[in-house]
């Protein structure tokens, strides 16, 4: 039997048997290198995270938005950074941007046939698209520190020889992942023979016409480019439609699954505590897949008012953009909320709510709910009732603050963008922080003394070109303490620029129709806000906590610098 089993085995290594060997050989190894192959193909299809075209993680954000358990590690005084601000752009997405060359056009044979019918007292025709070329090529000469992505299309201005003019751009130097448009009002000239040139360039969103535009609505941009639109990014200088969302019929309110915060002790804290406790609020809303029905009064704590009270009733929009949150994340206002709420009980159509009085009870727990309304209760001690503790313990590595959908209000950013225009987007900044904070070594363990009154100025002249436009964002009143700067730069702050929320400002005309008619003050946090965003479009950037005391000034005490 076994003899028999060997020389049949053996039988195989045959030579006549040895060319269907290998071809079957060969098949299963092939066959085994298919099967190897799709298996690590499906691996990585699985697994693969492509990185954004547009943007690469920074590392700026990492530690900061690592929730930690604490608030207080926020400081209170300062001004977080916002989603946008932590967009770090990757350079090569705005490569192809709109240079002279493109707009550069042989006129020769149209400035002909005009001299030939040449009607000096005519009106300018905005639409022609000489006019059009003429406007881009002047707007490109003369902001040089400027890349410009879309021109649109121009509008007639104010009398015969005016015409209005968009654009979108971006600082050549621009560290921010944005947009920005502005719209201008050009003066055309008319030689005798009907040469046509622009005489003026009006200021920073002096081309009213060219701005309105519907919502969502692209028309009038002419792409040059030839790249493929992508504005999911910020643009700062479009119309703000921040209206609050409209609840679309009964039914599709009955059918919504909600969470609501109520109570509790973030009321009248720091704006960087209440935001670390509403970004938990919305991270649960988002982790339980349910509308955050959010109250968007805010009371504004007193470190920011000029009363130095507390004071209620300051809008949600005053200070972010609630137009890009309401189109990221699903939100409701609660005070429309609770009138749907009403209703359908007065029917006695009564929905179902689910009242959670414990912040240690986790998301987790609440994942199963089916209840319409998730109510989260808290009560009068603190710190057991601030908002926050619910993103502890287990929840911490769960639920996600989702700091990418909070923005600064684009009626800041307006402000900031109106006053690094008028520098023309070239200038250096400094950054100076006086009081308690440049005092308190364990924030600051490594703040340098120096008893020389002169400490700024050698702090900046290693670091800032002479004669260089320097803005300085300081939360120090007292101006007359920079001015050994002025010697050698051409120093502006902040409070040059009262025009921009004033009485005659588009920003006062529009947070007071969003106020209900009622004037709002331009506060502390909104100074902070757009003092920090200047400082951050600075080609370069010193951040120096600078203790000058009334003695330092005068040349005897001791001033304290840390420069970064």
């Amino acid at each position: 039997m076994f003899g028999r089993s060997a020389i049949s085995r053996a039988g195989g290594f045959r030579p006549e048997n040895l060319g269907q060997n290998a071809l079957n050989l060969i098949g299963n190894i092939g066959f085994s290198l298919f099967v190897f192959g799709v298996l690590v193909f499906t691996i990585i299809a699985a697994t693969y995270e492509p990185e954004d075209p547009l943007f690469h993680p920074s590392d700026k954000i990492t530690t900061f938005l690592t929730s930690t358990s604490n608030a207080t590690m926020i400081s209170d005084d300062s001004v977080v950074k916002t989603g946008e601000d932590f967009m770090t752009v990757n350079q090569t997405a705005f490569a192809e941007f709109i240079n002279i060359t493109d707009v550069e056009t042989t006129t020769e044979e149209k400035t002909e046939s005009m001299q030939l019918d040449c009607d000096v007292s005519s009106p300018i025709d905005c639409k022609d698209s000489e006019v059009f070329h003429l406007m881009m090529k002047a707007t490109i000469e003369k902001f040089k520190d400027i890349h410009f992505y879309k021109f649109g299309k121009p509008a007639v201005g104010e009398g015969a020889n005016s015409c209005d003019m968009a654009w979108r751009y971006r600082p050549k130097d621009g560290k921010s992942a944005a947009f920005y448009k502005d719209y201008r009002r050009f003066v055309i000239g008319k030689s005798e023979n009907c040469t046509l040139s622009v005489a003026e360039i009006g200021e920073y969103h002096s081309g009213l016409n060219a701005r309105k535009r519907k919502k969502n609505q692209k028309a009038g941009f002419e792409k040059t480019t030839g790249k493929k639109d992508d504005f999911s990014l910020p643009v700062v200088g479009e119309a703000v439609n921040d209206s609050l969302p409209m609840v679309e019929s009964e039914n599709a309110f009955k059918s919504g699954k909600y969470l609501v915060y109520v109570g509790g002790g973030d009321r009248c804290k720091s704006m960087n505590h209440f935001l670390w406790s509403f970004l938990c609020a919305l991270g649960e809303a988002q982790y339980l897949n349910r509308t955050l029905v959010m109250d968007l009064t805010l009371c504004l704590s007193s470190i920011y008012t000029s009363s130095g009270q507390n004071e209620e009733g300051k809008d949600f929009r005053f200070y972010f953009d609630f137009e890009h949150l309401k189109e990221a994340a699903s939100v409701l206002d609660d005070v429309q909320f609770w009138s749907q709420w009403g209703k359908l009980h007065k029917k006695k159509d009564r929905l179902n709510l689910h009242l959670v009085e414990d912040f240690r009870i986790t998301p987790m727990k609440l994942a199963d709910v089916k209840d319409t309304l998730i109510m989260r209760k808290f009560g009068k001690v603190e710190p057991d009732n601030y908002w926050y503790r619910v993103c502890e313990g287990d929840a911490e590595s769960v639920v996600q603050r989702p700091w990418h959908l909070l923005w600064k209000s684009r009626r800041l950013m307006e402000i900031v963008t109106a006053i690094a225009s008028r520098l023309n987007w070239d200038y250096d900044a400094v950054h100076i922080e006086r009081g308690e904070k440049a005092r308190n070594k364990e924030l600051w363990p490594n703040l340098e003394k120096d008893t020389s009154p002169s400490a700024l100025l050698s702090t900046l002249q290693d670091k800032v070109e002479e004669g260089r436009n320097l803005y300085i964002a300081t939360n120090e009143a007292e101006f007359s303490l920079f001015n050994p700067l002025k010697d050698k730069y051409a120093t502006h702050f902040l409070d040059e620029n009262k025009d921009l929320w004033d009485e005659s400002s588009e920003w006062y005309s529009e947070t007071t129709k969003l106020n209900g008619g009622n004037p709002v003050e331009f506060d502390g946090y909104m100074r902070a806000s757009v003092d920090t965003e200047v400082f951050l479009r600075g080609k370069k950037q010193i951040e120096t906590f600078n203790d000058l005391t009334n003695d330092c000034k005068d040349g005897v005490g001791t001033c304290n610098v840390a420069a970064t």
